[in-house]
This record gives C-alpha cells, structure tokens and sequence, in this order.
C-alpha cells in the first residue's frame, strides 16, 4: 500500500472515530462481545491483532490508528509493536476499509476501584468517580469508543453522565473506563436489550457470561444411569478406590431430567474428559505408611476413570457411553436452558495412542539437553515437561501437531452441541496453539456462543497471557481460592490479603472478568475437611498419604461448614463465575486425589450437609437474581485483618457483603 493511502486512511480514522453512529462493527470478524482491552506495559509491548480479533487471517488490508499518545509501530502482517505513554487510550483497527473496531488501551498505573453507576433513564446512564485528580473517562458501545460529546463530568470531576447512543437490535454493552496521571480505575460494564440498560436479572439470559454459575463434575464419579457399560479393570494392582466406579453420560442425563440442576440453580455443567482412555492400568503410587484398602498392597496402579489419558481424542469412551448417549444428554440439558462445556486435553496423549504410534516425533523430549529426566518440571520446562512416563507431552509448536490437536478439539463442536471447553494444562501449551483454536472457532463457526475457561497455576501475568478475545474468556483464578484458604480457612493471612489478591484479579482481568471462583476440584483436598482441621494444611503432598492411610472426615463440624460456607459466600458474591465441585455443596470430605473422588451422594445427607446444601442453593438463587452482584462495581467499604466489608453497586442499587472470619459469619443486605 502506498504511504500517500496510509495517511489517507489514517486521517478517515480519526474523522470517523470521532464521530457515533459513522461506523458500526460487523460480525464478520466474530467479535460478538466486548474485545478485551490492551493492558499496557512499561516499555512497550508486542501486539498481535489475531488476539483482540481473532477471524483476521493476514490477507485483509488492515490500518492501525492510536491516540497522540501512542504509536503502531513496526507493523507487519498481524503484529506490531505498540509504544508511548501511561495514559487512557484507543487502538482503531480498519479492516479492509469497511469494518471498524476500537480497543481500549490501558495504561500501566496502579489499579484502585470507584468508578460506580448510580442510577439510569431511557436517555443516559449516570456515575460517580472517587476523589483526586480529574479523571479522563472513555465510554465504549460495543467495541466502538462513543464521541466524548456524549460524556458529561460535573465541575469537580466526582459525578457524570453518559447519553446513550442508538444501538443495535438485541444484546449490547456500554463500557466505561476511567484513568487519571496517577492511576486508573475499575471498568464499568452495562448489559443493555434493544438499547435499554436491563435493571432486571430476569432480563438476562444463560448467554450472558457473568450469569452463570459453574457445576464441575467427575463422570465416573457422579451418577451410574446405565450398568451395561459398567467395566472395571479388576485388575489385581489396581485398588478398587481408582478403578472405574460405574458413572456415565446416562447418569448425567438422569440428573438433569430429574431437576438436580435445575433445584441448585446451576446454568453451565463442566463434564470431565469423555475421549476414550486406555482399557489397561497405568501409573503407580508406593505407600509409604500402607494403605486403609487393601493391608497387602505396597502400591497400586490406576485406570483412565478420570479422563486425562485420551487414546484417541475423537472417541467417546464406552465405559461412559455411546455418541448416542451423548447427544441425549446435551439435548436434555439445552431443555432444561443448560450449557455445557467439554473438558479438552490438548497437551498429551496416551503412549499408546495410535498418533503416537504414526507419528513418535509429534512429543517433546523427555530428556533434557544436561540429562535431567524432563518429568513434572511445571516451571522450568513448562512447555515440554511430561506429566508422567506414560503420557508424553506433544510439541504443540510444531505447525502440524497444533493443526491437528486444534481441529480435533473442534469435532467436538462440530459434531455435538456442546457449548463451550474447560481446556486442561493451558500454561504448557504454547500461546499459537491458542490463537489458532480461536481463530478455527471465528471461522468455522460463525455467531456460535462458545465460552472456553481454561486451567492455569501460576501469576496473573501468566495467567492472564491466555485470556484475550482471540483466546481464552477466563481462567479458573487460583490465586483467588488460595487467597481464600490462607486467610478464611486458615487464617494465615489477614483479611487485607484477600482483599488485595482480588484486587490484583479485577486488575489483571477486568472488574467484570468471568475467571472461575472455585470451591475446589479433583486436585484439591475437599475444602470442608480442611477448614474443619481433618486434614493439616501442610500434610505431605497436599493430602494425597492421608487420603491413602487413614478416613478423613470433617474433624471439627462446629467450624468446618461455617468455614466452607463463608469461601462460598466470598464466591458468590465477588466479580467472576462461581464454580461448585462435585459435592462441595453439601461438604463432602475427603483429602487429595483419590479420596477428593469419591462417588458424588444425592440421598441420606446427614443434618449439617442438608443445611449447607440448603445455604448455598440461597446464595445462587441471590447471585442469579440481583444485578449488582453480576454487575455490580466491588468497593472496600471496611477492612481489617478479622472482617472483610464490601459492596457491590450496579446503578445505585447497593448490595452489601460483610466476612468475619473470627466470628465465622457473613451478613449480606
């Protein structure tokens, strides 16, 4: 393109982006929703455009344009490198002449919260912004930044308005972002239907990301709805306690018809793996101190129940049922206004996989360049480290073998109405990979609600290198459960940590990030046996010997459920997706991997469990029913190392949530 066209365009741009209403966003590029900002960081920073859109395949004629304040530099194809100063800004990105999109870009300054809205009309939205120097405020539509004509800021900077502009037919979203020279401040995120601000949560629907509340189940170990295909190893080095148990694709259905669901108030299911896993033991566990199974046994091997060995990743396992059964199943549960999403392992694959077989060099080296065995190096080779000898890590930054991992995860879409992926180990699978599943679902799937949440321990930075419009919609916040655990259960820490590690998430991720706000999982130990002090916080392996020795139950029950109900309440009422793991509900015990599996219990629920059952069912139904607890701006109202006070503000409606971990209570109002 000649400069003499760049400058041209370059000029309608800035012409064009002043002006509402001028240019619209088609869903050509699939940006249905909001495109996630650019956080900028000291420097400059990298930037690939595949990330903000993810349909851009290199072939459109595409100009950059950013405030005064910034410069695209560098730019070639789809990356370029962004550089300039800490302020609030904008990056317009022309795609072939025709379609426009804004990305907010924001500066690296401390994060504070105050950016609330306090009431609305049919004409505008009003808010308040906190004490300090003047902030300067931008006011997106969609992915389109509104001219600053349609903002109002009072004389002293602390109050505003917002006209609203025409918009589209159906779901939009009014964002607000706020930055002064010191700081910036939490976004704001308004749903709007056929242009009006929805004031009433029974507007929303499961389609709405902040709506929903996570149920995360272990086939094998939910529900037995068909015991044809029952088919344990029975094999003699394999415990009863790890081999298949009996639950299936027909036991989830089962549930789901008979209202389980529906009763809690659950809107996503989170199945585990369903690919077919080998039909032969594998691993080993050497008991240092014996077993309460089995006195004979030294060790044990293990089945593929849980799901994590895939022999072939296009393959339902028979021992959970046929594709039949499957499609029976996310059918039921679409008629009861159920998502689902498939858990999808991407980084290995069984050693006896025929792709394995076919292609030896497909897996990274399980020897390291100085001769160290390559095994469990989470960190050091993050990208090529092996979960174990039998489970070879695949070199997902070779072209081919990110082609065909990525179309594998989409015949899932393809051939079943699943409505979304929890993506297993995303911190070992290189970022290419993920661009290209995003790009591969834009296209081939075009205004297909698809929510993907993937698995990443590690720093918000690298959690959040995966979460991006063009990626991942969230990740499980893990910082956020152990933030949890170190200061409600065990008060190693004052509340002012909690406080400040969901702080850093809203930071990180946005004020209405859609992150998992876990009760535990199938690595975890069960939370109401550790809050209730059955199982040390520092026990060996985080559990895994007591679950093996000795029967972990709840110890202190007079702490344990007002423990495990406060991490709940903290869930529901922070911004993010609650998830509740199998059993947690009630306050299932247990330790770490295999005792946290035990086969999930419906009936015969003694006094305790029955109540915490019944207080967390209350709390989803108060989530799911009240707009500033889904979209509602989190403010610090009090805090102290015993008691956490905070509200959520969602036009001036005000929902309250008081933590005392000292007194073990919580009031919200």
């Amino acid at each position: 393109m000649k400069k003499t066209t760049l400058l041209f365009l370059a000029f309608m741009l800035f012409v064009f982006g002043s002006c509402n209403g001028n240019k619209r966003c088609s869903d050509e590029l699939q940006v249905v929703n909001p495109i996630m900002p650019i956080h900028f960081t000291e420097g400059g920073m990298h930037v690939f455009l595949t990330d903000y859109l993810p349909a851009l395949s290199g072939d459109e004629q595409i100009v950059l344009q950013t405030s005064d304040d910034y410069s695209a530099s560098n730019y070639a194809n789809l990356e370029f490198d962004l550089q300039g100063n800490n302020s609030l800004s904008t990056l317009t990105v022309a795609v072939n002449d025709a379609e426009w999109y804004d990305i907010p870009i924001l500066p690296a300054l401390p994060f504070a919260t105050g950016l609330v809205t306090t009431g609305c009309t049919d004409e505008a939205v009003m808010f308040a912004l906190p004490e300090g120097t003047p902030y300067h405020v931008d006011a997106y539509l969609n992915n389109e930044l509104l001219d600053p004509d349609m903002l109002t800021l009072s004389e002293d900077g602390r109050t505003g308005a917002l006209r609203l502009p025409d918009c589209p037919v159906g779901r939009s979203f009014i964002r607000l972002y706020a930055a002064n020279n010191q700081q910036r401040l939490n976004d704001v995120l308004i749903p709007l239907k056929e242009g009006k601000v929805i004031i009433d949560a029974a507007l929303l629907t499961v389609n709405d990301d902040q709506t929903q509340v996570l149920y995360s189940l272990m086939i094998d170990r939910f529900y037995n709805g068909n015991h044809d295909n029952d088919e344990p190893l029975n094999d003699p080095e394999v415990l009863p306690i790890v081999d298949y148990q009996g639950g299936d694709l027909a036991g989830i259905t089962e549930k789901i018809n008979s209202g389980f669901f529906d009763d809690l108030g659950i809107t996503t299911i989170w199945v585990s793996p369903i690919t077919q896993n080998p039909t032969d033991a594998w691993g080993c566990y050497k008991f240092k101190n014996g077993n309460k199974y089995d006195p004979t046994k030294s060790y044990t091997k293990f089945s593929g129940y849980h799901g994590y060995w895939p022999i072939y990743n296009n393959k339902v396992d028979h021992r959970f049922g046929t594709p039949d059964e499957l499609r029976a199943m996310l059918d039921a549960a679409h008629a009861h206004n159920l998502h689902v999403v498939l858990d999808y392992v991407a980084n290995h694959l069984h050693i006896n996989s025929p792709v394995i077989q076919e292609h030896p060099d497909w897996i990274t080296d399980s020897i390291l360049p100085d001769g160290r065995r390559n095994f469990e190096l989470w960190d050091e080779a993050r990208l090529t480290t092996w979960f174990d000898t039998h489970i070879p890590s695949l070199n997902l930054e070779r072209t081919e073998v990110c082609e065909a991992m990525t179309d594998t995860a989409l015949y899932w879409l393809q051939n079943f109405p699943f409505d979304g992926f929890r993506h297993d180990a995303c911190k070992h699978i290189p970022e290419s990979y993920w661009r290209m599943l995003g790009h591969k679902i834009a296209t081939r799937f075009p205004g297909r609600h698809i929510w993907m949440i993937g698995e990443t321990y590690g720093s918000p930075e690298l959690i959040g290198m995966y979460v991006k419009s063009g990626m991942l919609n969230a990740q499980f916040d893990f910082n956020e459960y152990y933030g949890v655990r170190e200061s409600v259960i065990d008060t190693k820490f004052g509340m002012q940590e909690l406080e400040r590690i969901v702080n850093e998430s809203m930071a990180a991720y946005g004020a209405h990030h859609t992150m998992g706000n876990i009760s535990g999982n199938h690595d975890q130990v069960r939370i109401a046996s550790l809050a209730g002090g059955a199982i040390g916080a520092n026990e060996e392996q985080n559990g895994k010997e007591a679950g093996w020795t000795r029967n972990v139950g709840i110890g202190d029950a007079s702490i344990a459920y007002r423990k495990a109900l406060l991490q709940e309440v903290i869930n529901f009422t922070i911004p993010g997706v609650p998830c509740v793991y199998q059993g947690d509900e009630y306050g299932e015990v247990g330790a770490n991997d295999p005792d946290n599996r035990l086969m999930m219990r419906f009936d015969n629920l003694n006094e305790q469990e029955a109540a915490m059952r019944t207080e967390v069912q209350k709390l989803i139904r108060l989530r799911r029913s009240s707009m500033p607890l889904l979209y509602g701006d989190l403010t610090t109202e009090q805090l102290t190392d015993d008691e956490w006070v905070y509200s959520r503000t969602y036009m001036g409606q005000k929902v309250t949530v008081s933590i005392n971990r000292k007194d073990l209570t919580f009031n919200i109002e």
